[in-house]
């Protein structure tokens, strides 16, 4: 999941996010430590286009000059989540039932870490998916890394 760092700028991100009508997916902070490059996938309702980044990052930007998470230069991205979309919260499984997920657990499950099937359900903090007609389920907690496995459909 999130380092401490991320998710102390996700908090701040998120007080004003709904203010813009944005969902703040998640963030990453990648690349040297002496300068950074912070992530932002942003998401909204009627989806993200071009507008809603150009004034999302404006805010964003704002937001962190007044944190100044990092000493020195970092490079700031805000980007869709695109079709392999990360699940970071039990709201966004429950969201997703019905899609293709790939799971990387924190601890193996029957000897295994990565897991990839359709999401079933979210009962009391567990993800249950379907793997090839296998029920498998995944306590939230265990859960290192998601996202949904984008697909395309050429013939639509």
């Amino acid at each position: 999941m999130l380092t401490a760092k991320e998710q102390s700028l996700l908090q701040a991100l998120e007080a004003q996010a709904g203010e813009h009508g944005i969902e703040i997916v998640t963030i990453e902070v990648a690349g040297a430590k002496k300068a950074p490059t912070i992530r932002i996938y942003i998401d909204a309702a009627q989806g993200i286009g071009f507008d809603e980044l150009a004034s999302s990052q404006a805010w964003i930007n704002q937001v962190m000059d007044e944190l100044d998470p990092f000493p020195g230069a970092y490079t700031l991205e805000v980007s869709s989540p695109g079709i392999d979309r990360p699940l970071r919260t039990i709201e966004h499984f429950e969201r997703f039932i019905g899609d293709v997920a790939v799971v990387q657990t924190l601890a193996p499950i029957e000897g295994r870490s990565k897991w990839t099937g359709r999401i079933q359900a979210v009962n009391a903090g567990e993800i249950s998916l379907d793997i090839d007609g296998t029920l498998q389920v995944i306590d939230f907690q265990n859960v290192k890394r998601a996202q949904l496995k984008g697909t395309i459909d050429f013939n639509a």
